[in-house]
């Protein structure tokens, strides 16, 4: 099998776990804001929340699922040599240590901890959260293991078990429950398990009831304590603290701008304000879905073929056809955003539609730093991805505390892109001194401001109807036989 098709295989089969499992949990996004559900005030809170359970969860885990591929990637590594015990056992129960104490700590100081927040009024909700995010820590190892055993569709399997629950949870509290309940027409299940002065509390209950599933799924994979290894342990840490620091600083960058708004804005309105920001931020579902898939198939990949020969080669050729999808990912959704903003069926929250486009490019700039971070990886350079992620947080929060007095969520996501695009560029500059890849910057650079030059033409030329429709078809379509005919042959010189 060529190693195009082997990643393209991969990426196809954790996509069913990291693209259909999370789009279907971005279906909820219709779902909650909805009118009669949660009001933008309340879905900020959600949002809010969960932008502190991203930063959490990359403290927990510590660098270790890299650090699990990275020890695990050759027997004889450096790294590792002259300890004893396994990797897969040293890393799980290292975590599994760190998230019972924080799960003790947590629900101990709950109360403490939402009115630290800024949500006094949401303890039960910060209470449910921790256990969660205790629980997700605990299962990273395991699932990691799934992935590097190559048992994809194990791995696809326990993800769309979880969002299923997850999904149908929220269906029948929000869509059966709370419907019912308004109407007046409640019978014994509902009165039992519906309260409405628990609002967006239920999110959070039914998202811990989707990852006990997730746990329970993975219990036949917990490895026993015998292999366990101090030893072992110690240059793991070594090697994931970077890594660690890198994720923190890589969520300062992601999630950093729904937490800092909310001290920024009025108090009256900075819970509205985040609610349509963190909706509308969920448009760029195509690209953001596609890079996590990618990321979750890519990164044992490119560890396992790294050392044959032509690698630089074929990592640049997956770069091209990578940025291309990507940016035929934002022609669709901003060539048809009349259509996909009733993703989001509130009108309400539609003035946040101004942001679509920047935080897609945004995620855009996101997708290539991810491919280039296997260079620092690959020279075992982690401290540089902590550092450029540093660099990246700092421009994060400068631009969010310089912007966001003057130009609200909109200096957000302008932050974003700017945080995003540099990361990117710095990332490039220092691999091609460290680990040289003949990235084709020029074809890179022309797929992304050809998709924003067409769609950016379109939005100049008053149209209406299906002649409006029409021309945007067909820009899309142009696009897309442009990149075929310029990828074709990447596609031939990768597959035999």
């Amino acid at each position: 099998m060529s190693a195009l098709r082997k990643l393209a295989g991969q990426t196809a089969i954790y996509g069913l776990s990291s693209i259909g499992a999370r789009f279907l949990n971005y279906l909820l996004v219709p779902l909650y804001t909805s009118k009669g559900v949660f009001e933008p005030a309340e879905y900020g809170v959600v949002t809010s929340l969960y932008a502190w359970t991203a930063f959490l969860n990359v403290v927990l885990t510590f660098g270790m699922e890299t650090t699990f591929f990275r020890f695990t990637s050759d027997e004889n590594t450096p790294l590792a040599k002259g300890s004893t015990g396994s990797v897969f056992t040293t890393g799980a129960y290292a975590l599994l240590f760190s998230s019972l104490v924080f799960i003790l700590l947590g629900t101990s100081f709950s109360g403490s901890i939402a009115s630290g927040i800024g949500f006094p009024a949401h303890s039960i909700s910060v209470l449910l959260l921790v256990v969660i995010i205790g629980i997700d820590a605990l299962t990273t190892i395991p699932m990691a293991r799934l992935r590097q055993q190559g048992r994809a569709w194990r791995f696809a399997a326990i993800n769309i078990l979880s969002v299923v629950v997850n999904v149908a949870g929220n269906l029948f509290i929000f869509l059966y429950c709370m419907k019912k309940y308004n109407a007046g027409d409640t019978n014994a299940l509902i009165d039992a398990v519906y309260d409405p002065s628990f609002g967006v509390g239920y999110v959070f209950l039914i998202n811990l009831i989707s990852t006990g599933v997730k746990l329970v799924m993975l219990l036949p994979e917990w490895p026993p304590f015998k292999a366990y290894s101090r030893t072992l342990l110690r240059p793991m840490l070594v090697f994931g603290a970077p890594l660690m620091i890198a994720g923190l600083a890589g969520m300062v960058n992601e999630t950093a701008d729904r937490i800092i708004l909310k001290y920024m804005l009025p108090e009256g309105i900075a819970d509205a304000q985040i609610g349509i920001y963190g909706a509308c931020y969920k448009l760029a579902v195509l690209i953001t879905l596609f890079i996590q898939a990618f990321r979750m198939g890519a990164e044992p990949f490119f560890f396992n073929h790294a050392k044959e020969k032509n690698s630089g080669e074929t990592f640049a050729k997956i770069m091209n056809i990578f940025v291309a999808v990507t940016m035929t990912a934002f022609l669709v959704v901003m060539l048809f955003l009349d259509l996909f903003k009733w993703f989001i069926p509130n009108p309400e929250y539609h003035e946040g539609l101004r942001v679509v486009p920047i935080l897609m490019l945004a995620n855009v700039f996101l997708g290539i730093y991810y491919n280039q971070s296997i260079w620092y990886k690959l020279t075992d350079r982690t401290r540089i991805g902590g550092t450029i992620a540093l660099i990246g947080a700092a421009i994060t929060i400068g631009l969010n505390f310089a912007l966001i007095p003057v130009l609200g969520y909109m200096g957000s996501a302008w932050a974003t892109l700017a945080c995003y695009a540099g990361m990117a560029a710095i990332s490039y500059a220092w691999g091609q001194k460290h680990y040289p890849i003949p990235y084709n910057v020029s074809k890179v650079l022309l797929y992304m401001a050809g998709a924003v030059v067409l769609w950016w033409g379109v939005e100049q030329v008053p149209m209406k109807g299906v002649l409006n429709h029409a021309v945007r078809v067909a820009m899309l379509f142009t696009f897309v036989t442009l990149v075929w005919r310029l990828e074709r042959p990447a596609f031939r010189s990768l597959t035999p």
